[in-house]
């Protein structure tokens, strides 16, 4: 890696945050416009060669304009034009990254697509979102789709190294080139998981999608010494948003391609970042086992975002690194960090977001010193403008009272893409449905307790599984590495009853059902929680489900198992 600084100077940054023109379809534009280290190398991809060493690979701003202005050329020369949207189906890491800046400095839409998606659901997504082509890595399946129902074919499907080698120079670009962004345009469709009928394809718009991140040019940590690791799918709205921020700092990032420890803890020991940002799926791996101390050893944040981090697993993470004194807030203004000795220890802050929010819009910061505080997200970021915790009629129940969690922002997504009924059903009184259930306590801070749809409905009352997974893993340390808490029916008229799915710690695999069963419902019992009916254990990678961005699927965990509890004994 270089010596010589890539990070944007502070007067740069702070002139981004009031640029009025900057958006997520221009930012690599306005990046390189600012920063005098265009030059520099910030933006690393890995790979490990023929003696199993990591070799990491740098471009600065001024080498990804160029390999974005060739991939632009390709889909110039194969008539994309504005406001197009075109499938793109490649492994993560910065390749989706470099089609999402070509395809937006044409005025396109990318429909940037998890390449773990199954191919007959991929096909109804991109039948739906109405794509004029696609590039993937591999386009065979997709294409033997099409060639089933011809019809439904866009005008091309290309291989992704067709991209990577073609000769710009026989090809043009638009006149007006990079295109010019209005504040609405549409310049990404992020989708859900899917894991039922057609992903919901998620607008993120090119204001839209840069509100409430102006912040960050200053508070974000980019001192001459930091560095971060990515480990973000960069097909998703997360992995976007932190390229977006690190692109703008001038931050020396590596993107990562995969989120499995096994890949991931050697790359932490070439680079040595200061910061990680992921989903929680990572976070449960370093976290689990023997810890990452090389690998870790400069780190002194760990961002998560998505769904809200375990303490069980957060606990942990905060051992490792360390950190300036100035941290104890996330985001601090570099005038205001303190002269101190290091402190042992780093911080992880926790963000409650989602692709619709167009950001984290919560935050909580855990450091070894916090107090443990189940299932806290924190309060609202400045960007909110109001966060609420609602009826089903809209109206704001009091402290304490479980509810839907709404939130009224400029960062909210315009909608999902042709399908404004969809759009409609997430919009009530004026605020956005997050889709989750929580309750505000008086002094204003947000608890998370449960997506709606998970809700487990007990002939008692509703009974939420995020604070049920919050203390097996806490709690049951010793016995589970990670949990899926799910309802199952009971017998008729019995409603619902929880059952947890559990992956165990390598020291206990010879632990069986009623030995966890029977300590989980102890620790429940003392957190005054409803006990677990039944437990299952996953023995394989196949009995714990996960979806293209690493969520456990608890609604396939629903269908696999529903005659668990009603099925005759022995069977």
């Amino acid at each position: 890696m270089s010596d010589q600084s890539s990070i944007a100077p502070l007067a740069a940054r702070q002139r981004l945050m009031t640029e009025p023109a900057l958006g997520a379809g221009n930012f690599l534009d306005h990046a390189i416009a600012a920063n005098p280290n265009r030059a520099v190398p910030f933006a690393f991809t890995h790979r490990t060669d023929h003696r199993g060493e990591v070799v990491l690979r740098g471009h600065s701003l001024l080498d990804l304009a160029a390999l974005r202005d060739r991939y632009a050329a390709w889909y110039h020369a194969n008539g994309v034009r504005p406001g197009e949207p075109v499938a793109i189906v490649v492994g993560e890491g910065l390749e989706p990254l470099l089609h999402f800046l070509a395809l937006t400095a044409l005025g396109a839409v990318p429909a940037l697509v998890n390449d773990a998606m199954r191919h007959d659901v991929m096909v109804r997504y991109l039948d739906h979102v109405g794509v004029v082509g696609v590039v993937a890595d591999d386009p065979t399946r997709l294409a033997a789709a099409y060639r089933e129902a011809p019809q439904r074919r866009p005008r091309f499907v290309a291989l992704a190294a067709e991209v990577q080698a073609f000769d710009a120079a026989s090809a043009g670009l638009p006149a007006a080139y990079p295109y010019r962004h209005a504040a609405d345009d549409v310049v990404a469709l992020i989708h859900s998981s899917g894991t039922t009928g057609t992903p919901k394809s998620t607008m993120l718009a090119h204001r839209q999608f840069w509100d409430g991140k102006q912040p960050r040019m200053e508070r974000f940590p980019a001192e001459p010494y930091d560095r971060l690791m990515s480990l973000m799918p960069h097909t998703h709205a997360g992995g976007l948003s932190y390229f977006l921020t690190a692109t703008l700092l001038g931050l020396p990032t590596v993107v990562m391609a995969d989120w499995r420890r096994a890949v991931v803890e050697p790359v932490m020991e070439a680079f040595q970042p200061t910061m990680v940002a992921s989903f929680p799926r990572t976070f449960v791996e370093l976290a689990t086992g023997e810890l990452p101390v090389r690998g870790a050893a400069r780190v002194h944040s760990w961002f998560n975002t998505g769904d809200s981090a375990h303490h069980g697993h957060i606990r942990r993470l905060v051992t490792l690194g360390e950190r300036p004194a100035g941290l104890i807030r996330p985001w601090l203004l570099p005038q205001e960090k303190a002269e101190q000795p290091a402190l042992p220890g780093s911080q992880f802050v926790d963000g409650l977001g989602s692709s619709e929010m167009g950001m984290a819009l919560f935050g909580q910061v855990t450091t070894p010193e916090s107090p443990r505080d189940d299932r806290c997200v924190g309060r609202p970021l400045e960007v909110v403008l109001k966060a609420a915790v609602l009826d089903q009629d809209g109206a704001e129940v009091p402290d304490g009272t479980v509810g839907m969690l709404g939130v009224v922002t400029p960062s909210r997504t315009p909608g999902y893409w042709n399908d404004p009924r969809l759009t409609g059903s997430f919009e009530l009184a004026g605020y956005w449905l997050t889709g989750d259930l929580a309750r505000r306590d008086p002094d204003g801070r947000f608890y998370h307790l449960d997506r709606t749809v998970d809700v487990i409905d007990t002939a008692d009352g509703p009974v939420h599984s995020l604070p049920i997974e919050e203390v097996l893993l806490a709690d049951c340390a010793d016995l589970v590495r990670d949990c899926s808490v799910i309802g199952l029916p009971g017998a008729a008229g019995e409603g619902q009853h929880p059952v947890a799915v559990v992956q165990l710690q390598a020291g206990a695999a010879d632990a069986d059902t009623e030995r966890v069963r029977t300590a989980a419902n102890e620790a429940l019992a003392g957190a005054g929680l409803a006990a677990l009916a039944a437990v299952r254990i996953a023995r394989t990678p196949e009995d714990f489900p996960l979806g293209p961005t690493g969520k456990v699927l608890k609604r396939e965990l629903r269908t696999r198992l529903a005659g668990l509890l009603t099925a005759p004994a022995g069977q």
